[in-house]
């Protein structure tokens, strides 16, 4: 006999099936329909677990950050400063090279923010704990935080682009070098 699902697990189970067809078609070209497919309930239960597409959206938004901040504090496992910034850019790299559904939802809502006002507060909060979290397993390090995240919006633009890099201190080379090959 198998066994039913909790509401809190189906309801974790739809914002993950959320992020990745909000991230593949954004929030207008998203139906509901399709994320109550993609997790095998009916849309009358889907909006049983959120009252609005709206309300799976935010919700998917707060799971996306959350995930980003569990990733670094995992990644850093009691390092600070230079060390802990490394550890948390390798792993926000492989975030970014096995979850494509992460980076797409990411560049979905800075989108989305910027005519909802209701995805910018939410976003602009989640990003301050973000940035608190990053300062902190920084050492406090403001100017490290900022090259930090400053690189890790560069590897979305190389990931999206599909552009080849060799991450940490070679990346400005390799990038060079990239460029320089580049014809068009």
């Amino acid at each position: 006999m198998a066994t039913r699902m909790s509401a809190a697990a189906r309801r974790e189970q739809t914002i993950k099936a959320a992020l990745a067809e909000f991230g593949r078609r954004g929030y207008e070209g998203t139906s509901t329909a399709a994320i109550a497919e993609r997790v095998g309930v009916s849309q009358p239960y889907l909006f049983r677990l959120f009252p609005s597409k709206h309300a799976l959206f935010l919700a998917a938004a707060e799971h996306c950050f959350d995930v980003l901040a569990e990733e670094m504090r995992d990644a850093a496992g009691g390092l600070h400063g230079k060390d802990a910034t490394r550890a948390m850019g390798r792993r926000y790299l492989e975030l970014l090279r096995s979850d494509h559904a992460l980076l797409q939802f990411q560049l979905q809502l800075y989108a989305s923010a910027l005519d909802d006002e209701a995805v910018r507060e939410l976003s602009r909060a989640k990003w301050a704990g973000l940035w608190r979290l990053i300062t902190s397993l920084a050492g406090g390090d403001a100017e490290e935080a900022v090259r930090f995240v400053s690189v890790g919006m560069l590897l979305n633009v190389l990931t999206t682009f599909d552009i080849p890099f060799e991450p940490g201190d070679r990346l400005p080379a390799s990038l060079h070098a990239w460029s320089q090959e580049e014809t068009r």
